[in-house]
């Protein structure tokens, strides 16, 4: 078996991350090297099902004991309620500070193991073992933790570093097709941000990522890793450099919010729409060429993905609504909204000050009505 092991190099918190086929059934071993002889893990019933035998198999040749959570899939479970069900249960099976937690899934439980290990008995250790393209590219690096509330996505939780992150790559022959290109719309943010060859050659390579395990899939996987590693090393807390990686996010978190966190949205789906979103507004106020947000809707539709909120599911939003939800944005300053917008592909750069008046006129042409294309000046 073939992994790559990446570090994130953080001053007394650095840790891991092994890429590969195979990764989970090697889990034991890994968590043994670790010193650690007894873990909780968090699973929700589809994960759980496919994968938590190989885990704990695992786990029993290394003589490292168990118990597990099986929570219910979906976004709807990062609230209070799970939370508090979750931390009933971690405490009703005296977990202790030398015992690690283990996150298998998606973002989901990702976010809600992280944000349960940080705060159950003062923090426990915990570790991601990510099941979706999505978490493996993205929220399973870097350390952030939260639960939605109806405010807004993500409003409640922590920056908690994991010790240690698993990314299986075989694990993803298991999703969906839906699933994978919801993650496949992190994958091509990278390349939006900082690095226009790459963007290009993932929209290039989209049909092998989407649905071949082979080494295009590994190099979207490591280079979004690597990425991610070194925006999160040199800005842990999202002071400044680290608010690049959310790209598309301010529109996506609003779209998450109208559609209820009900799964008629799915994170990368919203994350594409929004990715378009900030690139057409950057080609509105003449930041970027017209020709590069066309280019970046091309990629996304031949992705399979949303390029406007019209392709989405009826969000049944208005124009003030969409914009008081986008106020709760963890970016915004003194009641001002951040966006992150473009000069070009590969140019993001975090906007201050944007005129509110041209984030509504957007707005006002994307949730118009289909046929009524008449833009506020």
């Amino acid at each position: 078996m073939s992994v790559e092991r990446l570090r994130v190099d953080l001053a007394g918190r650095a840790y891991d991350i092994v890429v590969g086929a195979g990764v989970l059934a090697r889990a034991g071993e890994e968590i043994a090297a670790l010193k650690r002889r007894r873990v909780f893990i968090v699973s929700d019933d589809h994960v759980a099902r496919r994968h938590l035998a190989t885990l704990t198999s695992s786990l029993d040749r290394a003589g490292v004991t168990h118990e597990a959570a099986i929570l219910p899939p979906g976004e709807a479970s990062k609230s209070f309620g799970v939370l508090e069900q979750l931390t009933g249960q971690m405490l009703d099976a005296n977990v202790e500070r030398g015992d690690l937690v283990v996150a298998l899934g998606g973002g989901v439980i990702g976010d809600l193991a992280g944000f349960a290990a940080g705060i159950v008995k003062r923090g426990l250790d915990y570790i991601q073992m990510p099941t979706t393209l999505l978490a493996q590219v993205d929220s399973s690096v870097g350390g952030k933790t939260a639960i939605d509330v109806p405010q807004g996505k993500n409003l409640i939780g922590l920056f908690h570093q994991p010790c240690l992150v698993l990314a299986d790559t075989a694990v993803l022959d298991t999703l969906p097709a839906r699933e994978m290109k919801a993650g496949f719309a992190e994958v091509l943010k990278y390349g939006l941000i900082g690095d226009k060859a790459f963007a290009e050659w993932v929209a290039g390579n989209a049909p092998a990522i989407l649905t071949t395990s082979g080494p295009e899939r590994t190099k979207a996987i490591l280079t979004s890793c690597r990425m991610k590693a070194r925006v999160v090393e040199a800005d842990e807390r999202e002071a400044g450099q680290r608010a690049l990686l959310n790209l598309g996010h301010t529109f996506a978190h609003a779209i998450e919010a109208c559609a209820g966190y009900s799964g008629k949205v799915l994170h990368g789906e919203a994350v594409a729409a929004g990715c378009c979103l900030a690139f057409d507004l950057s080609a509105r106020l003449g930041l970027c060429a017209g020709e590069d947000a066309a280019r970046v809707r091309q990629w996304f539709a031949a992705a399979g993905l949303a390029t406007s909120l019209k392709d989405l599911p009826e969000l049944g939003t208005t124009e003030d609504d969409f914009v008081e939800l986008m106020r709760q944005d963890k970016k915004a300053q003194g009641g001002k909204l951040v966006l992150i917008l473009a000069r070009g592909i590969g140019q993001a750069f975090v906007a201050r000050d944007v005129d509110e008046g041209a984030i509504r006129s957007l707005l006002h042409d994307a949730l118009a009505p289909s046929g009524d294309t008449h833009k506020r000046s």
